[in-house]
């Protein structure tokens, strides 16, 4: 009820004052860090949504969900446009620039947010307002179980992410002989990182491998020299980081300062997925294990990926990557709710989200499809696992959709 008091105040105030917006536009907030330690993963964040939003109004004709452009036909043509607000990696800043794009923009949804910390409290306010927030590419397992009705996720959370991860380490064991018995775990002290842990405890345990250590460390650290002599003693078979960017990079130079090599790295993506993270560690990534909800080398199943990826390099001069993969999937499957909601109405359009059942092959994304649950979670995105080779990401698992096989340095 107050988010229709304030939209209908609003609509009066426009009318009065003669600057109504454009009625074929529908208006979408964009909440990412655009400063600070992740600004850049925030500018990346916006090349893709402006990437969606070509592919979406524009006249490009590709071979998935919206693909045909000319903007949204179920309400007359109608073109998607985005407002972008810096939440600078601050819970408290992206509350504060969600009230503001609900109640200054008028927006009739919200998509973000790359940290789940900074999700967890735009999507509190999304609910409390009554609009959908789209999580795009935010990770943790605990967003959806808070009986939010306003909130959508189409990517993986970390426990179908870990559950990967679990599985590949038993069947490349069982491919090679060489099985891993022992996991060293790297978490920042966020809520990603925390539930991160958590799941990666949980199957370790299950599946019988030792947690030789479980290393938690504060976000954005001057220096990790301490939990790195901490992993180096561990000496497991496997490192299990949950990191952003700079702690990323910060971990890969830190190995190699004290001389030394893990077996394998196995990351929770994040800022291992960064183009900046590769370039800034140069061949100490090489090896590097990621999970990852994007697969640009699954262009046979996926035949839309070297155009979309094309519109995406034009305006960002990179590749996308399993961040950049969901913020355009996730803002397509958005606009598409919209569009068959026939409305800006927010209770439409949640009951179009509700809706969604969108097979895989008509989006860029690796997954079975999009279906979403009474939480709110897709069920049927499945992860893929990749490895740095060259200086980029290749696909090794699951086998069967492997572009490569995996480099494996376990017991040897």
């Amino acid at each position: 009820m107050q988010r229709r008091v304030l939209v209908v105040a609003a609509f009066v105030l426009a009318i009065g004052g003669g600057v109504a917006r454009a009625a074929n536009d529908v208006v979408i907030g964009a909440l990412y860090p655009m400063t600070g330690p992740n600004a850049q993963v925030g500018n990346d964040a916006r090349a893709a949504m402006e990437t969606a939003v070509e592919i979406i109004n524009g006249n490009h004709n590709l071979p998935m969900l919206l693909g045909k452009g000319g903007g949204l036909d179920k309400l007359g043509g109608a073109k998607v446009r985005l407002i972008f607000a810096d939440h600078q990696g601050d819970p408290q800043k992206a509350r504060a620039e969600a009230e503001r794009l609900i109640t200054q923009e008028h927006v009739v949804a919200l998509i973000g947010s790359y940290q789940s910390a900074t999700a967890a409290t735009i999507s509190q306010v999304a609910d409390r307002y009554e609009l959908p927030y789209m999580s795009a590419d935010n990770s943790s397992p605990s967003l959806n179980q808070r009986g939010l009705k306003w909130f959508f996720r189409t990517s993986p959370h970390d426990i179908m992410f870990t559950q990967a991860m679990f599985d590949f380490f038993r069947d490349i064991g069982a491919k090679t002989g060489r099985k891993v018995k022992s996991v060293a775990l790297f978490h920042e002290d966020t809520i990603f990182g925390t539930d991160s842990s958590n799941a990666q405890k949980q199957m370790a345990e299950a599946a019988g491998i030792k947690v030789a250590a479980d290393i938690r460390y504060r976000g954005n650290s001057p220096s990790l020299s301490a939990e790195v002599q901490q992993i180096k003693a561990a000496d497991a078979d496997v490192i299990m980081p949950s990191s952003y960017t700079s702690d990323a990079i910060l971990l890969m130079r830190g190995m190699h300062d004290v001389g030394y090599a893990p077996k394998a790295v196995m990351a929770q993506s994040a800022g291992f997925a960064e183009q900046a993270f590769i370039d800034a560690v140069g061949p100490l990534a090489e090896g590097v294990m990621s999970r990852s909800a994007f697969a640009l080398d699954s262009a046979k199943a996926r035949p839309a990926i070297p155009a979309v990826n094309a519109l995406y390099r034009a305006r960002n001069n990179k590749d996308l990557n399993d961040n950049t993969g969901r913020e355009i999937a996730a803002l397509i499957v958005l606009a598409d709710a919209i569009n068959r909601a026939g409305s800006m109405d927010e209770d439409k359009i949640r009951a179009a989200l509700i809706a969604t059942d969108i097979p895989g092959d008509q989006t860029i994304m690796p997954w079975k499809g999009i279906k979403f649950d009474s939480t709110g979670q897709n069920i049927a995105a499945t992860p893929v696992i990749q490895q740095i080779k060259g200086g980029a990401y290749h696909t090794i698992y699951p086998f069967d959709v492997a572009s490569e096989d995996a480099v494996w340095n376990v017991g040897k």
